[in-house]
């Protein structure tokens, strides 16, 4: 066995700083909490949906002007985003393995993400207000 200075450390000094993010943890619990935070918002989209098919545009766009269903209406899609975008991280760290095509990948995973959320929000925003 050679003295390198790697073998000098303890194991636990080996293993620490290893991982590919170095903060799997955390993007683990942001992942559990979207996906419990969506089930209820799932419900609640779905119920909301459901009674008012055969509605006509009025009956649906007062519903969403209704500031209880504007909040939910965007916290759906805000969580909803957000935990595609996680989800498709970790996809895309998994699986891509050159480090500019990574890169590029997450890039615009965040971004389509991060628009595509906007996007709904403005909407919601626009028939709340009324504008």
């Amino acid at each position: 066995m050679t003295s390198t200075p790697s073998n000098l450390r303890s194991p636990l000094a080996h293993a620490r700083g290893l991982g590919s993010a170095k903060d799997g943890t955390e993007h683990w619990w942001s992942q559990r909490l979207t996906a419990i935070a969506l089930v209820p918002l799932t419900i609640w989209f779905v119920f909301g949906v459901i009674r008012h098919l055969g509605a006509d545009y009025a009956a649906f766009h007062a519903w969403i002007k209704s500031p209880f269903s504007a909040v939910m209406m965007i916290l759906v899609a805000v969580v909803t985003f957000h935990h595609a975008q996680s989800g498709l991280q970790v996809v895309i760290e998994d699986y891509i393995h050159s480090e500019w095509r990574k890169l590029a990948a997450l890039i615009a995973v965040k971004f389509l993400s991060f628009a595509l959320a906007l996007a709904c929000v403005l909407a919601v925003a626009k028939i709340f207000i009324g504008a």
